[in-house]
């Protein structure tokens, strides 16, 4: 009997506290979520594999097993689709085989720019991307 008087009392309490009225709740607005965002690689013209990630401070591209095949001026772009159509350039891809990091510049949407592609400039080749989704 005990238990449930102090179960009940538990839950009273706890029901109590909580309220419906989320006009006081501006927290939210002052403190945005920093989100992470993830994609694994899949081949597109060449064999490309391995983990792309962001960091929570939006900062820092990892790239963690990554593998892919080599090619004259690989380029690593963050793009808003696998055809690169609008692009930002990180810079030459750093290696072929092992992990790397690539900073970010301010500011980039990546509800917008979410493909992370390996790019041959010369030929315009997508090699491998990883589509960002959120964590």
């Amino acid at each position: 009997m005990k238990t449930y008087l102090l179960l009940f009392l538990s839950v009273f309490t706890l029901a109590a506290c909580s309220s419906d009225d989320d006009s006081n709740d501006s927290t939210d607005d002052m403190m945005p979520e920093k989100a992470s965002y993830r994609g694994e690689f899949e081949s597109k013209a060449h064999p490309t594999s391995g983990i792309a990630d962001i960091n929570e401070e939006h900062t820092l591209l990892n790239l963690t097993n990554f593998k892919s095949d080599s090619g004259p001026s690989l380029e690593l772009y963050l793009a808003t689709d696998e055809n690169a159509t609008n692009y930002i350039t990180l810079g030459a891809i750093k290696g072929l085989d092992g992990n790397y990091e690539y900073d970010i510049p301010d500011n980039v949407d990546f509800s917008e720019y979410n493909h992370v592609i390996v790019w041959c400039v010369p030929f315009g080749v997508n090699f491998g991307q990883a589509v960002l989704e959120m964590n």
